[in-house]
């Protein structure tokens, strides 16, 4: 059923986010799916650093069944079962479970370093460089990823995304969906929870951010982990839903930039 809201209400309900969203300041946002192609990415690196050593396996399935492994290490670290340690440790504990169920015990450890780096290595979804460059011209900006801080470092690098500080898990002590991630990350810029505003493409890290006061903002990524396989829209109550980085620019009324 659809109801018919009066235009005077509608406009109430316009003014109202509009002022929740004037008090943000700060935008903070998830990487792995949100920013970057993971998927494309692990595929492709695991294809061009294994198919030498003439191992022929699908890619896709590959970088899927590492990426199946991320939560279960975290939650052994959010749990206590295991002390904090940085992602880059936990994606190499990881890579080595998906070898060896693999039957690629054989792989050596060179190759299982470089292999791992290639987390480093991701690339950005098209619209994210030019949409952050605009967001960035009105909002600080900074990852809140679980990702480390290196591996924040050297995706920013190979992108050429600008950030105004590199936040997340490595600088909290913890990984998200716990609330400590977030509030350090708006503590970090001097933010209160409310003039904050976290950015992903999944709800459940949305829903955590709201729990504890964030603004939030829903980014499509239908094709996250394969074609249609990603977040369409998002399933918990959200300030802003937007296409793209672009997208979430008009909707904050972020300056445009003439094309160079």
């Amino acid at each position: 059923m659809t109801y018919d809201v009066p235009t005077c209400v509608r406009s109430r309900f316009v003014d109202m986010a509009n002022r929740r969203l004037a008090d943000v300041r700060a935008l903070i946002f998830d990487v792995f799916g949100t920013l970057v192609d993971w998927r494309t990415s692990i595929a492709r690196e695991a294809r061009d650093i294994l198919s030498p050593l003439g191992i022929a396996i699908d890619w896709d399935a590959f970088a899927d069944q590492w990426r199946a492994q991320y939560q279960p290490a975290m939650e052994d670290v959010r749990s206590g079962r295991l002390p904090f340690s940085k992602l880059d440790a936990l994606h190499r504990r990881n890579l080595d479970i998906v070898l060896s169920e693999a039957g690629l015990g054989r792989v050596d450890e060179g190759t299982r370093v470089n292999l791992n780096l290639a987390w480093h290595r991701l690339d950005a979804w098209p619209d994210v460089r030019p949409g952050l460059s605009r967001l960035r011209a009105k909002f600080l900006v900074a990852p809140c990823s679980n990702g480390n801080i290196s591996l924040m470092v050297n995706l920013a690098r190979r992108n050429e995304l600008l950030w105004d500080a590199i936040l997340g898990a490595e600088l909290a002590r913890d990984y998200k969906p716990k609330p400590e991630v977030y509030l350090t990350a708006a503590a970090a810029f001097d933010c209160k929870p409310g003039e904050t505003m976290m950015v992903a493409a999944h709800s459940s890290d949305l829903a955590a951010a709201a729990a504890i006061g964030l603004r939030t903002a829903f980014i499509a990524r239908p094709d996250e982990h394969g074609r249609g396989l990603g977040e369409r829209a998002a399933t918990v109550l959200v300030d802003v839903s937007a296409a793209n980085l672009m997208d979430l620019a008009d909707a904050l009324h972020c300056p445009t930039f003439p094309e160079s």
